[in-house]
This record gives structure tokens, sequence and C-alpha cells, in this order.
């Protein structure tokens, strides 16, 4: 067996109107969308911040500026592809991966199976390889009053 690590990400995007919704990859219907540099695909990115900090490598907005005009509009699938670059060049493969999106609406588990199918051929490891949460705020915070959206990721690597 090879070094184990672990990992950690979490991420925040506000929610307008006028704005398309990406989440895991893939576009959902919805009257607002994620704010954001990029496509702001929030479960991505939290998967990208847990995978480089399993791997120490810091953190997405260290690798993608948020000034850098090549990451404007930015498709994070492209971000993460990337990620998964690195993670190779390192020697690391993915054990598993966690995650949790807080959101009151709209709502997420109808999506699910289409956002793991999506991920899991973007970082070419097997659906069963990656949960996929879903969670409101029961109407508290920025996630209650439908302002924004947030993320947590945990992820398992290991050194091959």
């Amino acid at each position: 067996m090879g070094k184990i690590r672990v990992g950690f990400g979490y991420d925040v995007h506000q929610l307008k109107e006028g704005y398309d919704f990406w989440l895991g990859g893939i576009q959902i219907p919805f009257e607002k969308g994620a704010v954001g540099h990029s496509d702001a695909d929030v479960l991505i990115h939290v998967i990208c911040d847990a995978l480089l900090g399993a791997a120490n490598m810091r953190d997405i907005g260290f690798h993608f500026s948020d000034t850098d005009p090549q990451y404007k509009g930015i498709d994070s699938k492209i971000l993460l592809k990337d990620v998964m670059l690195l993670l190779k060049d390192k020697g690391y493969v993915i054990g598993n991966i966690d995650s949790t999106i807080c959101l009151q609406l709209p709502k997420i588990n109808p999506h699910i199976p289409e956002m793991k199918k999506c991920l899991a051929e973007v970082m070419g490891i097997d659906e069963d390889d990656i949960s996929i949460k879903a969670t409101t705020t029961e109407k508290l915070g920025f996630v209650g009053r439908q302002e924004g959206i947030s993320a947590y990721c945990a992820v398992l690597i290991e050194k091959k």
C-alpha cells in the first residue's frame, strides 16, 4: 500500500438572476446561477480544493487565479482535468470523494446521478468512488435565504 492522504474543501458562491447554474459539471435549470470568475461550479471547486489539499499542492486559487483573464468564464471541468494531471504527476490516485452541497432551491437530488456520471468521466474514476449529497440549511443563513450556495468535500488519495 502506498501513502494515503486525506483532503478537505469548502467553497461558497453567491446566487443571482441572469447567470447559468452549473453544478457538478452539468447545467441545471433555475432562475438563478452562481456568480464567479469561472462558471462558478461550487461542487467542482470544492473537489479541486480537497484534492489539491490532500496532495499538499495549495488550493484552486493558487493554480487558477480569479484575476487571470484566461480563466474568465472557464468551464470548471477543464480546471478539474488539470488538477487530475497535477495529481497524476505527483503519483496520486483517488480513493474516494465525499461531498455535500448546501442549497435551499432548486432540489439537487434528481440531478445527482448525472453529476456523478459527468465527474467520473472527467476524472477517469468509477462513479461508485464519488458521493454527492445535498441538504438545505432549513431556511437559515445566506443559503436559506437563497442568496448563495456552499459545498464541502472530503477526499482520500493514495500514492502509487
